[in-house]
Parts: C-alpha cells; sequence; structure tokens
C-alpha cells in the first residue's frame, strides 16, 4: 500500500485497457488519468517545476504562470498548493467549467482570454497574455510547457520505457499531438530501443501543428493554433487528423461499455482505430495513451444540447468514421 505525504508522489502508470472487445480492434489503452491530477500532464508539470526549482528559476516569492487549455492548469495547481506557491493559469472559452473550478478550488487563480489573437487564435492571444504579465512583475515565473524540455523529458525517462516494460514485442505507438511534449518524448526514447517501432501522431483537424489551414476546435487537449516549438517531425512515422465529431463518437462508444475517457482520449483512440483499419494486421500489438478521464468533459463532449448545437443532432447517430485525407 503507497503512503504519500504530497499529492504528486503517487500516479499509477501501469493500468492498460483491452479495447478489442469494445472497438474490435487489437489496441490497448495506457490509462494516465489515475493520479491526483487526472492526467498525464502531472508527469510534465512536475519535472518542469522540479527544474525550475533545481536552476533556480523558481523560488518561494515566485508565482507560477502558465498558458493552459485544462488539463496541464490541474496539475500545476495541485503542485503549486503542495509546493506553497501561488500559480495563475491563462486560459480560454474552450477550458471546461468543472477543470476551471478544480483550479480555483486548489487555491490557484485562473484568468480567461475571451478574444483570440487574429494570426496565433486564443493560444497566441494566451501567451501574449503570460508574456505581457511577467515583464510587469519579476516575481512571474512562466516555466513555457510549448518549449521547455522537461515537457519531453518527463515521457522520456518515464512513461516510453513503462510501455517497453508492459509491451516487449510493441510494433505501433499512437500518441496525441497537443505541446508534442508526450509524442516527441516517447518518440526520442523507441527511435534508440532494440526494434523498430512505429511511432504515429494523432492530431484535430483544424490543428496547424503539422500544416494546413487553422479551423473551429471545440474540444480542449489535442491540437494548436502555432506550431509546436517542441515538434521535430523526423522522429515520427505517420500523422493521423481526427473529427472532431469522431472524437466524440468514440468517447461515447466506450462510454457504452463502461470507460468515461476524455476528449484528448477519444481522439487517440478514433485516429488509432483509423490507422489500424488501413495499415494494421490481426497480430500487431498496438499501444495508444490516454491523457484523460471523462468526468470533466461531462458538460461537453457527454452533454446532448452542446453536442447538437455544435456538431448536429445526428453526430451520435453513426459509429462509422469520417474519412480524413492523409497527410501529403
Amino acid at each position: 500500500m503507497p503512503v504519500i505525504s504530497a499529492p504528486h508522489q503517487f500516479n499509477e502508470d501501469e493500468l492498460y485497457v483491452d479495447l478489442r472487445s469494445i472497438l474490435g480492434g487489437p489496441l490497448f489503452l495506457k490509462c494516465e488519468g489515475f493520479n491526483f491530477a487526472g492526467s498525464i500532464k502531472l508527469k510534465a508539470a512536475s519535472e518542469m517545476v522540479d527544474s525550475a526549482e533545481r536552476n533556480g528559476t523558481l523560488t518561494p516569492g515566485s508565482i507560477l504562470v502558465e498558458s493552459s487549455s485544462g488539463n496541464l492548469g490541474v496539475a500545476l495547481s495541485m503542485i503549486a498548493a503542495s509546493k506553497g506557491y501561488r500559480f495563475l493559469c491563462v486560459t480560454d472559452p474552450r477550458c471546461n467549467l468543472s477543470t476551471r473550478r478544480m483550479m480555483e478550488a486548489l487555491g490557484s487563480r485562473v484568468h480567461v482570454v475571451s478574444e483570440p489573437d487574429p494570426a496565433g487564435g486564443f493560444l497566441g492571444a494566451r501567451i501574449d497574455f503570460v508574456r505581457a504579465l511577467c515583464a510587469t512583475d519579476e516575481r512571474y515565473v512562466w516555466i513555457n510547457q510549448y518549449s521547455n524540455s522537461g515537457n519531453w523529458r518527463a515521457h522520456y525517462r518515464t512513461t516510453a520505457p513503462a510501455i517497453a516494460r508492459q509491451f516487449p514485442q510493441l510494433d505501433v505507438l499512437f500518441i496525441g499531438a497537443g505541446t508534442t511534449g508526450t509524442l516527441m518524448g516517447c518518440a526520442r526514447w523507441f527511435r534508440g530501443w532494440h526494434r523498430r517501432v512505429d511511432v504515429v501522431a494523432v492530431d484535430s483537424v483544424g490543428s496547424v501543428t503539422f500544416g494546413g489551414p487553422p479551423g473551429r476546435r471545440m474540444i480542449p487537449g489535442l491540437g494548436m493554433s502555432v506550431r509546436p516549438p517542441l515538434l521535430d517531425e523526423s522522429y515520427l512515422d505517420d500523422v493521423v487528423r481526427v473529427e472532431e465529431a469522431d472524437t466524440i463518437r468514440a468517447c461515447h462508444r466506450m462510454a457504452r461499455s463502461g470507460f468515461l475517457f476524455g476528449g484528448s482520449t477519444g481522439t487517440v483512440v478514433s485516429g488509432a482505430m483509423a490507422w489500424l483499419a488501413r495499415n494494421g494486421t490481426p497480430s500487431v500489438t498496438a499501444v495508444a495513451i490516454a491523457p484523460d478521464l471523462g468526468e470533466r468533459y461531462l458538460d461537453t463532449v457527454y452533454q446532448t444540447n452542446w453536442l447538437e448545437d455544435l456538431y448536429g443532432a445526428d453526430v451520435l447517430g453513426s459509429d462509422e468514421l469520417t474519412p480524413v485525407p492523409r497527410p501529403a
């Protein structure tokens, strides 16, 4: 029985769901939401805060500030509360209300940027706000998840080796692309492994991460309105883009079997099943990383009125996936 004195000391790193009976395809889902922050972002948050403390950037009088669509903000709120720091999360209207309330319950302040930047969207506006804030008061410390190497080092050190231990015959790994910290940490680690593993990035349609025009994205988590500074495509073997309607269908399909996952997980699972339908074999060993659980999406992904207003009344009428062109 683990006994802890700080919330970030606990993280269940060895739980997988076999999705074959639910989705009909050979896919294992690595569940990263079983910690006190509720998502995979706890790993990156811990690594970046620890690094900032070691190099003296973060001191007892500092005020942490970060731009986040939700999950990293919760992780940083939890760590800040545990370590005695103040924390300000800069987010936008797509952040789930329950997520904002969770950060505030942990003692953090939340600032919602209401207008997107004409070129950089809501993310650009959030980053501009953070930079302006830091320029006015030296107490503010921005750990900058978008370019902080600790973001990917956390997964190079923990997530990828954990998968390799459980699946020594792994053939393909599916990872959602947000800041690309998880993606790049795992891709770098498996590049040096003893056997070839195809690393497939899963992105949202409307994201500009891998090129293409920006589009409407209402589900927070994956996708970017600017190219992620951490991204190095030379480590990747393929990219799959997923329509948000398919994200929703994947979430509801798993929920009908009793597994309530978040929007980011629905996107990764949908992309993985589409890729496996084109490229997989019955004997393939495939793993997808589930970044989060579903409780924070009860007012959005799992709320009928929200779904029908944004995606139409028939969004849940079919399990068929929307055909998405392969990246050039």
